[in-house]
């Protein structure tokens, strides 16, 4: 399985002869490991989104769904906020460019899923979901928070 590192800025790599080297590519100094592929901000929580929806439906707990079904996507997009900003460490800028909110409404997000988390059986599910994301994208260690 591939392991994506997500970036929070855009990667440059040079070489010794000055010309830039796209991140894809293998690195210019002999025996350094390869670059691994480099995922934009906005594809990684498009697929966290979609990790949080699948598993929401897997799960089948009707405390997870709400009646409305445009509270229950927003509960989604929230926990896919939130998630993105705790595992990913993406800021809170580009997850609301991401997903077409401001930065505010992601840190609203973050407060309402971190707040949810006293309840064990929501815990245990966004636990689930982060290690799912870890999974996929690996430990990328780098961010706005590192």
């Amino acid at each position: 399985m591939h392991q994506f590192i997500v970036p929070h800025r855009r990667a440059s790599f040079k070489t010794a002869s000055g010309s830039a080297l796209a991140p894809e590519t293998k690195s210019a100094v002999p025996g350094a490991a390869p670059a691994l592929p480099v995922v934009p901000a906005g594809v990684a929580c498009r697929i966290v989104r979609q990790l949080v929806l699948e598993m929401t439906a897997m799960a089948g707990d009707r405390s997870l769904f709400r009646r409305d079904s445009r509270r229950s996507t927003c509960h989604v997009r929230q926990i896919a906020m939130y998630v993105c900003h705790v595992v990913l460490q993406l800021s809170l800028s580009d997850i609301g460019a991401a997903y077409g909110r401001d930065r505010t409404t992601v840190g609203h997000a973050c407060n309402v899923v971190e707040d949810r988390r006293d309840d064990a059986a929501f815990d245990a599910f966004v636990s689930a979901i982060e290690r799912v994301v870890l999974s996929v994208f690996g430990l990328a260690g780098i961010g706005s928070h590192a």
